[in-house]
């Protein structure tokens, strides 16, 4: 029986890559340097905003790298996520597994402080038991240590709790911490892409995890 679930963000739980985009080229364009795509902004994102802002800079001095991250991640964390928003169904499928006593939590790449900003505004209503972001103390996923710490806070076993994200990071952080994983499919990656990193179970919307969870954990 799942006890608890625990959600990546972006790509997820919110729909982030507009703002995440602007912000982005916003920081580019401080520095005399090329916009991106959309798309591209989407390949970017799943591996915190370092790697985002070394992908976005390409093959430039480390200095430049440095510049740009610092000046995104100040942006970003007073960002006003005027263009972020929950996913269709969401609202009433968190609702309805709060109300069946499974404890929720997120842990994401995403730097702590722009995460609680956009927690405290779409997703604070929800009670999540855990909001992890990236800190000096908690190691990005893949590495399953902040999961395997909500589990050992929690005193779950591992059949008990379950991973929801939209990238391949996530399947792998669930893989590495021993849990089982439900990718989604309306993030940032395709099905494909998640399926060469092991995925085996697939939600189109957001009312298939409340139904894959009960068709299949208990």
């Amino acid at each position: 029986m799942i006890k608890a679930i625990i959600f990546d963000l972006d790509g997820t739980l919110l729909n982030t890559i507009d703002d995440i985009h602007f912000v982005l080229n916003e920081s580019l364009n401080r520095f005399g340097l090329p916009a991106v795509t959309l798309s591209q902004t989407k390949c970017f994102v799943g591996n915190g905003a370092r790697r985002l802002i070394e992908q976005a800079v390409g093959n430039r001095p480390s200095e430049t790298v440095e510049k740009v991250y610092e000046y995104y991640s100040k942006k970003f964390a007073a960002c006003g996520n005027n263009r972020s928003k929950l996913y269709s169904q969401e609202e009433e499928t968190l609702l309805k597994l709060k109300s069946e006593g499974i404890k929720l939590a997120i842990i994401t790449n995403k730097p702590q402080r722009a995460t609680e900003r956009v927690y405290a505004k779409f997703l604070a209503k929800f009670g999540f038991y855990k909001v992890l972001g990236q800190t000096e103390y908690c190691p990005l996923k893949p590495n399953p240590s902040s999961t395997l710490k909500i589990l050992d806070d929690l005193m779950l076993k591992k059949e008990e709790c379950i991973f929801v994200g939209d990238g391949e990071t996530d399947v792998l952080t669930a893989k590495a911490a021993g849990i089982k994983c439900i990718s989604v499919l309306w993030g940032y990656r395709t099905k494909q892409q998640l399926e060469q990193v092991g995925a085996n179970l697939f939600a189109e919307n957001f009312s298939d995890i409340y139904e894959i969870i009960k068709n299949n954990f208990h």
